[in-house]
């Protein structure tokens, strides 16, 4: 897959764990959609190191999406975490 399609799966990834997760995050939707391109690129590597797949096999793969969003959940709950605790 070509970078634009690893952006483009972040970005809707972002925008699904936010929905799976709701609450309020500091940064707005811009950190929020910059955390799914991310944790697209997380999940995609977490599948290949943990569970030996290949878990980015195409844009319409359903892999490739719990992959984006499984890492987009991993990063957005680091992120509040960290948020928090600085507060």
């Amino acid at each position: 897959m070509g970078i634009i399609a690893w952006i483009l799966i972040g970005l809707l990834a972002g925008i699904i764990a936010k929905m799976l997760m709701p609450g309020k995050d500091p940064g707005g939707i811009i950190v929020t959609l910059l955390i799914g391109i991310a944790g697209a690129l997380l999940g995609g590597w977490l599948g290949k190191v943990i569970f030996g797949v290949d878990s980015v096999d195409g844009f319409f793969e359903l892999s490739t999406w719990i992959a984006a969003i499984v890492g987009s959940l991993i990063l957005l709950v680091v992120f509040r975490l960290f948020s928090r605790a600085s507060r």
